[in-house]
């Protein structure tokens, strides 16, 4: 398929569009937990996203047609682990805070599809990947309280588990690719996102006022939104572009944190943003060089 100028324009501004309302998803998330827990609003957040895949016949059955249950499963289990711990940490920490440590998954995908599924590392990552994590110390110290180890409390650890959990959704959906479809691989993580939230969003589930209801209906539609944009944009662009295109969604919730919560961005925070942010854009070049252009763009955005 040729590309166009035309066609290029139109899904980076998709994809523009896409990581904006994952940054929005995060706030609206970050408001509704204020009260709520945060595995109630990504239980929610799921089963509002399944719709799609129930509701419209031909989704529904290409949901359904799938050829490796055990990867679907594998990426709809660790998908919505993903998304409990994150909206955890959305709960207990800064929303910019606990959207940087999701996002670092690319890290992760790159370590885990090299360790299990066979994919080429290359020494170049060594470069990159040190900045970034560099980054995320300098981060999650600059808000830190006392007794935390290296500014890691319980909750920024639980945001960098869901970069793990995360990684290693992507690495099922990589040894997927070939033969699945993207309703089943998305109905999976929907499906099976909502069942994992679902035991910790009962044992603490508190009623939703109006308010909150707009919140947690916000965080779904934004979502959802998000995923349509990106899955549309796959197409023409490539994975570098992605991820780093897919990093605004930390600088819009922190922007939102800051401006409408008093989520203070102090200087080392930002330091420590910018070393994130380029470093996991350049774990994500690496990666991309080795992987075939349209596999490897689905896989660098993390579970949200």
């Amino acid at each position: 398929m040729t590309l166009t100028k035309n066609d290029t324009h139109r899904a980076l501004l998709l994809m523009t569009a896409s990581a904006t309302l994952f940054g929005l998803m995060a706030f609206s998330a970050k408001v509704a937990s204020q009260r709520l827990s945060g595995p109630q609003v990504a239980m929610i957040r799921m089963a509002v996203g399944l719709l799609p895949a129930l509701l419209v016949t031909r989704w529904r059955r290409a949901a359904m047609h799938f050829h490796r249950l055990d990867l679907i499963l594998y990426r709809g289990f660790f998908g919505g682990l993903a998304v409990m711990l994150y909206f955890l940490a959305i709960q207990h920490t800064s929303v910019g805070v606990a959207t940087l440590l999701n996002y670092t998954a690319p890290i992760w995908s790159g370590i885990f599809s090299m360790l299990f599924i066979g994919e080429r590392f290359s020494a170049r990552v060594l470069i990159p990947l040190p900045i970034a994590l560099t980054g995320i110390v300098l981060v999650v110290h600059a808000h830190a309280a006392p007794g935390d180890v290296l500014g890691f409390g319980r909750w920024e650890i639980v945001g960098a588990c869901s970069a793990v959990a995360s990684g290693i959704a992507v690495t099922a959906m990589r040894a997927a690719r070939r033969g699945e479809n993207s309703w089943s691989v998305y109905g999976s993580f929907c499906l099976l996102g909502m069942l994992v939230n679902t035991p910790l969003a009962i044992a603490n589930w508190t009623t939703p006022t109006g308010t909150e209801w707009l919140a947690i209906g916000a965080t779904a539609v934004f979502a959802m939104g998000a995923q349509l944009l990106m899955t549309f944009s796959l197409r023409w662009v490539d994975a570098m572009t992605v991820g780093v295109i897919s990093q605004l969604a930390v600088l819009v919730s922190m922007a939102l944190g800051a401006l409408f919560l008093d989520e203070r961005i102090v200087l080392m925070a930002a330091i420590g943003a910018a070393l994130t942010i380029g470093g996991v854009a350049g774990v994500t070049y690496v990666n991309s060089l080795a992987t075939p252009r349209s596999a490897a763009a689905v896989e660098v955005v993390p579970e949200a």
